[in-house]
């Protein structure tokens, strides 16, 4: 007998022994055509959670529910997992995390946002509270996160698909860019985590919220109709929102993409691929070839470059922690290949290293889609080149080529993005 979930497919809760499954090589099936307030009412239902609560998992040998349960019995399938840890200490903090996210997050997330659904009743100073509370848990969490690029260990465990499953229900209905701002530690976890493939296999269309739900009006009761008509239904709404989301319907034809800005400006003379196939292809003779091609084809009028730092040097005290943060960072460019060419540079032979970079964009400004999609942005500070100062220019050829030393430093490391 195989592994039988008995989920909807987009339920963040399903998700975390779904996710578990991928990191440990094991078969987990979801129920077919699963419809909550209908499957999870059966007799076969209640004699596996007479809760009626969801999700469950079917096994040879019985049923397991509750979400972290489920996870938890699924990775220990595999021998020796290292969703555990690899050490002691390292199991207790993993279960450290996963009470975190249980007692920390989640009633919290839960309680702000349910609410707001028409799940619960609205009250405001339990709103206040709420929010407070997650703000505090999520300032705890951006300390620890400012020196580890997972919550434990240097590979995701299982503290992680959990945590980040949490997070995940919070980004996708009520944490809006605003207020996660305040944590660039969290958000930049969340977005690695969210970036893996076997995450990715279940985000693969995911947004952050733009907007907090508004509350629910309070519609008064018409006399003359039965009281059915004039009742809410928030959670059918929810449920037709979440099933358009998640389990990605097909009700509407796709409407065609706006036309990017930066494609309806005037041709430029200098062709980015060109440049890119001019960097990658060149293997010797660099500065005298590449170098000299670059400014030969470069056009201030259609392009522009930017020098950035980044603003948090001092947090750069271990080192694969901060080239983690350098690749995260061109991960989440990907959105700006066709436009963009940059180069960054992890300099220093020990602690704290510097993040510095070159970016060069189409347009004569950072592209504002880049500004408003990749929050790594705001994580640095952005200098325009002046071309005018031959010292500025000699840096940008330098910051091409990684020269070294640079400024004086050696380079721990230098990647590129093309």
């Amino acid at each position: 007998m195989a592994l039988i979930l008995h989920v909807q497919s987009f339920n963040h809760n399903g998700h975390k022994g779904r996710i578990a499954a991928e990191y440990s090589g094991v078969k987990v099936d979801l129920s077919p055509n699963f419809e909550m307030g209908v499957s999870n009412k059966t007799p076969e239902f209640l004699k596996m959670n007479p809760l009626g609560k969801i999700p469950v998992l079917e096994t040879p040998d019985g049923a397991v529910f509750e979400s972290n349960a489920i996870a938890r019995y699924i990775a220990h399938l595999k021998p020796n997992n290292p969703l555990f840890g690899s050490s002691d200490i390292e199991y207790g903090h993993v279960e450290q995390w996963i009470d975190f996210a249980a007692t920390e997050l989640d009633p919290n997330l839960s309680g702000w946002l349910y609410p707001r659904m028409g799940y619960r009743v609205y009250i405001a100073q339990a709103e206040e509270s709420l929010i407070a509370n997650i703000k505090r848990a999520l300032g705890a969490l951006n300390t620890h996160l400012s020196s580890n690029t997972y919550l434990v260990g240097h590979t995701v465990t299982l503290a992680d698909i959990i945590l980040s499953c949490t997070l995940y229900m919070g980004f996708k209905y009520i944490l809006t860019k605003p207020f996660t701002s305040e944590f660039p530690h969290v958000e930049r976890y969340f977005w690695t985590i969210a970036n893996q493939p076997n995450f990715k296999k279940l985000w693969a269309d995911f947004s952050q919220a733009e907007s907090v739900p508004p509350v629910p009006s309070k519609k008064p009761a018409v006399a003359a109709q039965p009281k059915e008509v004039a009742k809410p239904k928030p959670k059918e709404e929810l449920k037709k929102e979440v099933k358009k989301e998640a389990a990605a319907d097909e009700e509407e034809a796709p409407k065609p993409k706006p036309k990017n800005p930066l494609d309806l400006l005037p041709p430029s003379p200098m062709v980015l691929d060109d440049w890119k196939r001019l960097y990658s292809n060149t293997k010797s003779n660099f500065r005298e070839v590449a170098i000299k091609g670059f400014w030969d084809m470069y056009d201030p009028e259609g392009y522009s470059l930017w020098f950035c730092d980044y603003k948090y040097q001092d947090e750069n005290t271990v080192s694969f922690v901060t080239l983690n943060k350098v690749g995260g960072f061109l991960q989440r460019m990907d959105l700006a290949r066709k436009y963009a060419f940059g180069k960054m540079l992890v300099i220093g032979n020990e602690a704290p290293y510097k993040v510095k970079g070159l970016w060069l964009f189409r347009g004569t400004e950072i592209p504002k889609f880049v500004m408003d999609e990749c929050y790594d942005m705001e994580l640095y500070e952005w200098t325009k080149v002046d071309l005018s100062d031959e010292a500025q220019k000699e840096r940008v050829s330098q910051m091409i080529e990684d020269h070294e030393p640079f400024e004086g430093e050696a380079l721990l490391d230098a990647k590129c993005f093309k």
